[in-house]
């Protein structure tokens, strides 16, 4: 019995062009095209960012993504013009083809690979032999990275990036990376390949911080940095701090992270004390930020929601010109002295691309 396989051209719709790429593909290959695109795979490892950052995106099948589909449909329509190219025809009678997904040149591979997301690539890797080998490429991996790669690859790994390859350096920067005695933070957004930096309390200027009849450290798991500031009870409240960083181009958020009420464990189970927390409601914090490159902000609120970790978005600042590095100063500061204020955790300041808040809420 007699088969015919139609290849259809360039611009043909998208349906149309899956289904005729089928007809060329080898059964093993048609298997693994079709797990990519089933709904019930669960990518939540991948997509889980640092813990206690923020935000955390919701994990979602590749097929959901306009970015994957985008890819797909321009590999699709680019390995029906390798195959019209190379003399398999527009169509066929009879015999089975053995044109394959190997066949693709890794380097048009790695190029279909760029209109992708770095979990969608990872993904996409383990399709075959050439899409794996396509997917290492350092000009893939580079298009991926931050302006800034070079510099924070000297500051935090202390390495020479020349001698890393370009997914190894993501790799690693995508990961939680501590850096100034681990008093700061920096790491990429998986997803996005963006900057974002913490700070911890041991690395502000707490006013009393010494005395600990104000002031204490305490270990708990709910920081990043295993521990936070606690105010028991104080008149004069004042935290400062700076951070000199060279940040890509872009529009950042900064934000203090505070929490009303002592957290601790008790047999295994999370406890809240909340008898110290008093003050907060009676006059706002004032928090600031000012940058080397002329930005300025300042908002005042009341400190609410005890028993909850909150983020206080203090102001935004824009970054122009990548190759310099930007002096950040803040504070947050409540010095009535009519009366006392206490039972506050200070944990960290958080800096992130300002659109990644609405990921906050």
């Amino acid at each position: 019995m007699h088969s015919t396989h139609v290849v259809y051209f360039c611009f043909t719709p998208f349906s149309l062009t899956f289904l005729s790429l089928l007809n060329f593909l080898k059964p093993n290959n048609q298997q693994l095209y079709f797990s990519l695109l089933k709904h019930e795979e669960n990518y939540e490892t991948f997509f889980d960012l640092p813990s206690h950052f923020p935000s955390q995106l919701s994990p979602h099948s590749l097929c959901q993504t306009p970015s994957f589909l985008r890819g797909l449909y321009i590999y699709f329509n680019l390995l029906i013009s390798f195959l019209l190219f190379m003399g398999t025809g527009v169509s066929s009678i009879g015999g089975a083809t053995s044109t394959g997904l190997d066949d693709i040149p890794e380097s048009c591979v790695s190029c279909i690979l760029m209109h992708l997301d770095p979990p969608e690539i990872c993904k996409m890797a383990g399709l075959n032999k050439t899409f794996h080998g396509a997917s290492s490429a350092d000009f893939l991996w580079e298009s991926k990275l931050p302006s800034n790669y070079n510099y924070v690859v000297k500051k935090v790994i202390k390495e020479n990036p020349q001698s890393l390859r370009k997914k190894e350096i993501y790799s690693r920067l995508s990961h939680p990376n501590l850096f100034d005695n681990g008093t700061k933070e920096v790491w990429l957004d998986k997803i996005s390949g963006k900057i974002c930096l913490s700070i911890s309390s041991k690395a502000l200027r707490i006013t009393g911080i010494d005395d600990r009849r104000y002031w204490n450290h305490i270990t708990t798991e709910e920081s990043r940095f295993q521990s936070v500031a606690y105010l028991q009870q104080m008149w004069w409240f004042e935290v400062v701090g700076e951070i000199e960083f060279e940040f890509p181009q872009g529009t950042y958020s900064l934000c203090f992270r505070l929490h009303l009420g002592k957290v601790s464990k008790r047999f295994g189970r999370r406890v809240c004390n909340l008898e110290q927390v008093h003050g907060w409601d009676i006059k706002p914090v004032r928090f600031q930020l000012s940058t080397s490159n002329g930005h300025n902000a300042m908002c005042e609120c009341y400190l609410r929601e005890p028993g909850n970790w909150v983020l206080y978005h203090v102001g935004d600042f824009v970054v122009e010109n990548p190759n310099v590095t930007t002096k950040i100063k803040f504070s947050m500061i409540q010095i009535d002295c009519t009366h006392t204020k206490g039972g506050l955790c200070v944990d960290s300041v958080f800096i992130f691309p300002s659109n990644f808040r609405e990921r906050s809420k």
